[in-house]
């Protein structure tokens, strides 16, 4: 291998591996309020390194639900955008044996319009599961994303 090759490979090497490691730190998280969402009487989803997919296609959901004060709840699922956009469908399963008990889970199926959609054809956003209620994106705040060592 000449000098040239040897040195460009080398640059090219340091760019990808710098790209790789930059996205390792560029996650994306989403959260869901349901009935105000946690700390305001509510539930919040949360979704680590979920973003919402684009229209007529889907993305896994891998997280954590916050409810109840100090319940933590692992939550799994799928989010989908609607061929036209306009709808964003996201059903999910948690569990946490001291909330639904041992060999239990519950179930979320919800949906919204994503901000910016007009003529949406929802009246409101809507979780018809386990932590039924009306439900909206909300931010994720630092206290939203810390996920304690123990918990209920």
């Amino acid at each position: 291998m000449t000098i040239m090759k040897h040195l460009t490979m080398t640059v090219l090497s340091c760019a990808v591996a710098s790209l790789v490691a930059g996205a390792a730190y560029a996650e994306e998280n989403y959260c869901i309020a349901v009935n105000g969402g946690f700390g305001g009487g509510g539930s919040t989803f949360i979704g680590k390194g979920f973003a919402v997919p684009s229209a007529g296609n889907c993305t896994p959901w891998s997280g954590f639900t916050k409810t109840a004060g100090t319940v933590i709840l692992t939550t799994n699922g799928t989010g989908c955008t609607s061929s036209n956009g306009k709808v964003v469908t996201i059903s999910v399963f948690s569990t946490d044996p001291s909330w639904f008990g041992p060999g239990q889970s519950g179930s979320d199926y919800i949906q919204f319009c994503p901000k910016g959609v007009s003529g949406c054809p929802l009246s409101s956003g809507e979780d018809v599961g386990s932590l039924s209620g009306p439900a909206k994106p909300e931010t994720c705040t630092t206290s939203l994303l810390n996920l304690p060592a123990t918990h209920d």
